[in-house]
């Protein structure tokens, strides 16, 4: 049998997982379009209301799956299949543990619904909705743990491709249950038995291909090692607290300080490019194993060329995404959910740099994750959660909605902008910071200009030809082609000399030739 190299199981990882995540996307979309036509806007508030308090709820378990896999990437790179199983043992313990503390955590927030929906407007059986969103998240813990080997093994695609057969399933019952009954209680339960069908049988694989996890003969890791592994999990847990306040609590601060509507109205628009933010970021995780396996394995230098090459991929991909949002989105949603939903020119654009400048981040945070960085960076985690509360509420206060919008721009901006470079570069790559910022001033100032371009230009353009707003598919249709081939072409003319961009087709070329061979 051929040796696999990273960058084929990369290549592998990448494409099911944007082909996972494509379904995903078709599906959420066909789900939330009925889900709107169907149901209230106070509904859609609740829905993404809920989703986010498990978010913050799960923060338990977020520090110990990335703080698990980094201890596993020697052990798999090495074949050592006795600290495997130990790794996966103390794994399991520790799930159990965070299932009953987000259990605890979750069932004591209901006595304080009524403040956290100022207006719950025509939703009824509050705490029952929110019981079953608290069973979903519950449900995963005694099962999924195990798939985390096989993404150590850089197999992730495994995973991926059963979590999109359950996903299908689960959206295409929830569409019948919601145009043949409209009951929401019903379409929260097929997705409650879609989440436990889809732990099991991904545990049930993830034994079959490594069945040593069946083991009960299991050696305890020394105590060294254990404590690397907690001091890690409590570094993690601090950068996860950070994360879900940036990006999970828009919808609580806009339902307490504007009203469960306002919430609904983000949800929706949330969802599309939160959907696009995840189709972007599956292709930096599918690789994210095999940057734990190159941290161990390989030399500075080449772990600083790959990093090169993937923060190349990354502006690219999260430029040009950013821009069609920007274009796109407010007509998009205008067609899909109504003029309701439609967000005017500001807030997109704060949306659309948000989404840029998040994106920015991706390949340094899977090098620093990969790498077993995350302590020396923690207390910039909590410093950039404390930042975004602060700022949105006071922003908030001022402007309005658009206030929760800036406030997560001035957070990343004063705190992850440069302590995550700062460490990676300090810590791993041992050279100097200021490429990284040259790199990324460079960047930004190609994304603004093609920006300011093709806003100008593709209206320019649906003048002349005269599309407007009565004619909103063909309109979405022009904008989403001439956004796609003008960024490209710009973004191709400014760098098609760039040593990164002669490494990726290199790369390219390697996996063409040889599937060919």
């Amino acid at each position: 049998m051929d040796h696999i190299t990273r960058t084929e199981y990369s290549a592998r990882n990448t494409a099911v997982a944007l082909v996972s995540r494509i379904i995903a996307i078709l599906m959420g979309y066909a789900v939330r379009v009925v889900f709107t036509a169907v149901l209230s806007t106070s509904y859609v508030g609740v829905s993404g209301l809920f989703t986010d308090i498990i978010n913050v709820l799960s923060l338990s378990e977020l520090g110990i799956e990335t703080a698990i896999t980094y201890a596993l990437y020697s052990p798999v790179a090495f074949g050592d299949i006795e600290k495997q199983k130990s790794v996966m043992a103390l794994y399991r313990r520790l799930y159990r543990i965070v299932a009953l503390l987000v259990t605890a955590f979750g069932l004591a927030l209901i006595p304080f619904m009524g403040i956290i929906i100022s207006d719950p407007g025509d939703v009824t059986d509050l705490t029952l909705i929110y019981i079953l969103y608290l069973a979903g998240a519950v449900v995963s813990y005694f099962f999924i743990y195990r798939k985390t080997l096989m993404d150590a093994s850089q197999i992730r695609y495994v995973g991926v491709a059963c979590h999109t057969v359950f996903l299908v399933i689960q959206d295409v019952l929830q569409i019948v249950i919601l145009i043949t009954t409209g009951n929401f209680i019903l379409f929260l339960c097929i997705g409650l038995l879609a989440t436990i069908g889809y732990n099991v049988t991904t545990s049930l694989l993830a034994t079959r291909k490594y069945p040593y996890l069946k083991d009960r003969n299991v050696t305890p890791l020394p105590k060294e090692e254990k404590d690397d592994i907690f001091k890690n999990i409590g570094a993690m847990l601090m950068h996860k607290v950070g994360n879900v306040v940036v990006n999970n609590t828009d919808n609580i601060l806009l339902s307490a300080m504007t009203g469960l509507v306002n919430a609904g109205i983000y949800a929706n628009n949330f969802l599309v490019f939160a959907s696009i933010r995840q189709l972007l970021n599956e292709v930096f995780d599918s690789i994210t194993a095999s940057v734990g396996n190159l941290s161990v394995t390989e030399d500075e230098e080449r772990a600083g060329r790959i990093f090169d090459c993937a923060f190349f991929v990354g502006q690219w991909m999260f430029g040009l995404a950013s821009i069609c949002i920007f274009m796109l989105l407010p007509s998009f949603s205008f067609l899909s959910f109504g003029k309701t939903y439609a967000y005017e020119y500001w807030p997109m654009l704060v949306i659309a740099i948000n989404f840029y400048v998040t994106g920015m981040r991706r390949a340094t945070i899977v090098y620093r994750d990969a790498c077993g960085l995350f302590y020396y960076d923690r207390y910039k985690a909590v410093a950039e959660a404390l930042i975004n509360i602060v700022a949105s509420v006071l922003l908030t206060m001022k402007f309005g909605f658009i206030g929760v919008f800036l406030g997560t721009f001035v957070a990343t901006m004063t705190t992850s902008f440069w302590v995550e470079p700062f460490v990676l570069y300090k810590y791993k790559l041992h050279t100097p910071l200021w490429g990284y910022f040259k790199k990324y001033f460079l960047y930004s100032l190609v994304f603004g200009v093609c920006l300011f371009l093709t806003d100008y230009l593709s209206r320019y353009c649906e003048g002349l030809l005269g599309i407007g707003n009565d004619k909103l598919l063909i309109l979405l249709v022009f904008r989403l082609f001439f956004c796609v081939i003008f960024v490209d072409l710009f973004y191709l003319v400014c760098f098609f000399k760039k040593k990164e961009f002669a490494l990726v087709v290199e790369k390219a070329k390697f996996l063409y030739n040889k599937k060919r061979g």
